[in-house]
């Protein structure tokens, strides 16, 4: 049986638009037995996903996207300013 295992929902930011009710009842819908989430750098969704798959039948599969650099990133190379909605004030880094 297939099953999508890089999957983004909403909570990766800029990649993923679906939904997680949506997504689940989808998947469900055609017949699929599980389904993945790797969304990246997080698993703000898990919870919601894990309950969502259970409540229709699916075999939830629960991954994250992450990134490993090789090296460290010396401080003086980082960004000092982080912002991430629109008409927030950004956060400094000292």
């Amino acid at each position: 049986m297939f099953s999508h295992l890089h999957t983004h929902t909403e909570y990766s930011m800029l990649d993923g638009i679906s939904r997680i009710p949506d997504l689940v009842y989808q998947v469900r819908d055609m017949g699929m037995e599980s389904l993945a989430i790797t969304d990246h750098g997080n698993l703000y969704g898990v919870v919601d996903f894990y309950s969502e798959c259970k409540e229709a039948g699916i075999k939830p599969i629960i991954g994250c996207e992450v990134y490993a650099a090789m090296t460290a990133m010396p401080r003086s190379a980082a960004p000092t300013t982080w912002c991430c909605w629109p008409g927030t004030t950004p956060a400094t880094v000292t």
